[in-house]
Order: C-alpha cells, then sequence, then structure tokens
C-alpha cells in the first residue's frame, strides 16, 4: 500500500545520471532556440494550430479514442458525423484542442509542473465535454478537475491511496515546480510525466493530462511548433514499456537509494529525451528555407498538372509569405507577375484550397497548411492523414 512519498523516490536523476543525459538535453534546447526563430510569427502560429490537431489525434489514439484527421478537420467546421460514436471521438478531440490552446494561454510565469496547473489541466479538458462524453470504464461520470476520491487498480498495479495523494502532489512541486533553466526543466518534465503517472492522481484521463502537462511545461521551449506527443503515439508500445520499468523497484545495491528504480527512471528520461530530440529536429530541419522551397515548388507543380487554376507564378509568393509574412492580396498578385484577370484567378483558387489564409473577404492573405498539402510539405509530420477515412 502506498501511502507515504518516500515510496516514489528517486523523484529525480543523481547527479552521475545528470552529467550522463545533459548533452541530450543541451541538442534538445539548441534546436529549439533555433527554432523558434525561424520563418514569421504567423507562419509560425499556422504551425502552433496543426500541433494541437496533431496532439488531439495522437494522445487520443494512445488511449484507443482517435478519430482520423479529416473527421477532426470537419469538426472544427462544426461539421459533426451521424454516427454517435464517431460524433463523440470528434467531442473529444474538439476538447483537447480547445483545452491545449486555452492552457497555453495560461502559463504565463506559473510552473506548468505544479501539481495545481496538472489539476487545471484535467479540468480544462473535461469541462469541455458533456457528461454523456466523459464515462469511466465502469460508467462513472468523470467530475473535471477532481483528484480522485477512491482507491483504485490499474491492471496489475495498486497506485496511492486516494487519502495519500495531496502528499504526494505537495512533494512533487517541491521536486518539480521549481527547476531552472532549459535543460533541467526538460529533465524535470520527463520525471514529472512518470511520477505523475504513478501516482495516478484522478479516477480517469490521467494519460491525457499527463500530456497536456508536459506539452504546456515545453511550450516556452518548443514555441508550441513541437511536442512529444506525437512520438509516444507511434512509439506507443515503448512509451508504455518505458513507463512500466520507471515502475520497477529498486535492483539492488547498485540501483540508487531510493524505493523506485534509479536506473529505470534513467531510461525513461533518456526514451523521453529522444522523443523530445526527434520531433525538435524533424521540425527545425522541415522550416529550413531551402527545403520549403524545393517542398513548395514540388507542390504547386504537382497541382499545375491537375488543375489549370493553379500555376507555377504561384512559387515565389507562396514562398515570400511563408518565410516574411502577410502580404495584401495586390501585393501578392504583383509578385505572380501575372495579368490581373491571371493573377485573381490564381489567388482565388490558393484561397480556395487554403494554401493562403485571410481573415477577411478583401484582408491580406498568409500560408495555410491544409490537410491534403501536409504529404508534400512536410513529410511524415502528419502521416495518418493520407489514410482512407472510415
Amino acid at each position: 500500500m502506498f501511502d507515504s512519498p518516500f515510496q516514489f523516490e528517486p523523484t529525480s536523476l543523481s547527479d552521475r545520471q545528470l552529467e550522463e543525459i545533459f548533452p541530450l538535453a543541451q541538442k534538445i534546447v539548441e534546436s529549439s532556440i533555433i527554432l523558434r526563430s525561424a520563418v514569421h510569427e504567423t507562419t509560425r502560429t499556422t504551425l502552433r494550430e496543426l500541433v494541437r490537431k496533431m496532439n488531439s489525434y495522437y494522445s487520443n489514439r494512445i488511449e484507443g479514442q482517435s478519430t482520423h484527421p479529416y473527421n477532426i478537420e470537419r469538426a472544427l467546421h462544426n461539421d459533426f458525423s451521424r454516427q454517435p460514436a464517431e460524433a463523440r471521438l470528434q467531442r473529444i478531440a474538439m476538447a483537447h484542442i480547445g483545452a491545449e490552446q486555452a492552457l497555453e494561454q495560461q502559463i504565463g510565469d506559473r510552473s506548468a509542473l505544479d501539481s495545481s496547473f496538472l489539476i487545471e489541466a484535467h479540468r480544462a479538458l473535461y469541462e469541455r465535454l458533456e457528461p454523456s462524453d466523459r464515462l469511466s470504464d465502469d460508467g462513472e461520470v468523470i467530475v473535471p478537475g477532481q483528484l480522485r476520491l477512491r482507491d483504485v487498480r490499474v491492471g496489475r498495479y495498486i497506485p496511492p491511496i486516494a487519502s495519500a495523494l495531496p502528499v504526494f502532489l505537495k512533494r512533487m512541486d517541491e521536486v518539480y515546480g521549481a527547476s531552472r533553466g532549459w535543460e533541467r526543466l526538460l529533465i524535470s518534465a520527463a520525471c514529472a510525466h512518470h511520477r505523475v503517472a504513478w501516482v495516478h492522481p484522478f479516477l480517469d484521463g490521467n494519460g491525457r493530462a499527463i500530456r497536456l502537462q508536459s506539452h504546456c511545461a515545453l511550450w516556452k521551449l518548443s514555441g508550441g511548433l513541437w511536442s512529444p506527443s506525437c512520438g509516444f503515439a507511434r512509439s506507443t508500445e515503448d512509451y508504455y514499456v518505458a513507463l512500466q520499468n520507471a515502475d520497477s523497484p529498486r535492483r539492488g545495491d547498485l540501483d540508487g537509494r531510493g524505493n523506485l528504480s534509479a536506473i529505470g527512471l534513467l531510461e525513461w528520461v533518456r526514451y523521453f529525451l529522444g522523443i523530445c530530440d526527434d520531433q525538435a529536429a524533424y521540425m527545425s530541419r522541415m522550416l529550413a528555407l531551402d527545403g520549403i522551397k524545393q517542398r513548395v515548388e514540388a507542390l504547386v507543380v504537382f497541382r499545375s498538372a491537375q488543375e489549370k487554376a493553379i500555376r507555377r507564378e504561384a512559387i515565389l509568393p507562396l514562398i515570400h509569405v511563408f518565410a516574411l509574412g502577410p502580404v495584401t492580396r495586390g501585393e501578392f498578385a504583383q509578385m505572380t507577375g501575372l495579368g490581373e484577370r491571371s493573377a485573381r484567378t490564381l489567388l482565388s483558387k490558393l484561397l480556395a484550397d487554403r494554401l493562403l489564409l485571410s481573415d477577411s473577404p478583401y484582408g491580406p492573405v498568409r500560408f495555410g497548411l491544409p490537410l491534403d498539402a501536409l504529404g508534400m510539405l512536410f513529410p511524415n509530420l502528419y502521416p495518418e492523414v493520407n489514410l482512407p477515412v472510415d
């Protein structure tokens, strides 16, 4: 029976383990800092919106409750399936996107690794769902932001007793709430991710709330341009194995001095940082200007062969708005070098295809990322968009 915080020590890595893992954390920080200054802010905003959709899809997929990316896109335009089960998955996806966006805006100077933020993540997600959409496996309605009031069993594992949850959360606040420096924040986020999962503070929704917390804890570093949820979902078996290994009791005298395995925690942190490194490095490669030039050109050339309204003269203006931000419609038309009527037709088609976006019928245009273009613009970023829709 777990009822005291000493039972989930160590809560952080030893000095020797920190020295071993620090270079990987530094590599992630360097990639992320470069990434945060890549391309124009409006393009980064569009990418953040895409990452939120991806996080919703992947976090829910880990829980076995995902819907196709195109169904998520439909739901964002208030187009829900007539099939009740599918519509429910769409609502869950929408709730995740809305919660993540709201939580990002709340970060400010507070620590997202604080237990109050974790509770807020759970509340932000579940309060966006109707009671009928937030039922546990045994039919109990989940109360948004409420710590569990009873003891539970998760498979063969029995988490800490409900009455002890406050002291476990207090200990996590002491250890993780004051992390300083990007590298230590990354390592603390990794440690917290596991230890919160081990404590299992909510009756249901622990995984989603923890992944929301991890995303927000790293948001100032990532700029919202990458998130570990994608990597977790693509290696779900490894994700659960690494979590379970960190659950292990101490493996002898050479495995730290806590109740749980220090080696298991280090293995989990290495897995977590490896996922972050992969995501940050991938997005850095994708936003390199030389590469995006080639991929925009390939996309326009491919589409121009399919539709006469798409012309190669769109290539340079599209690259311009991707890298340097919005332009007026007149400026975009001028950059194409086409006559007024041909430029207007091209512009209308790009807007209809959502390769360009605008907030008003006559307003400036900015770069768009429609799902059907991702396979060429950002290959392997969100490959599920290319799967058949059920």
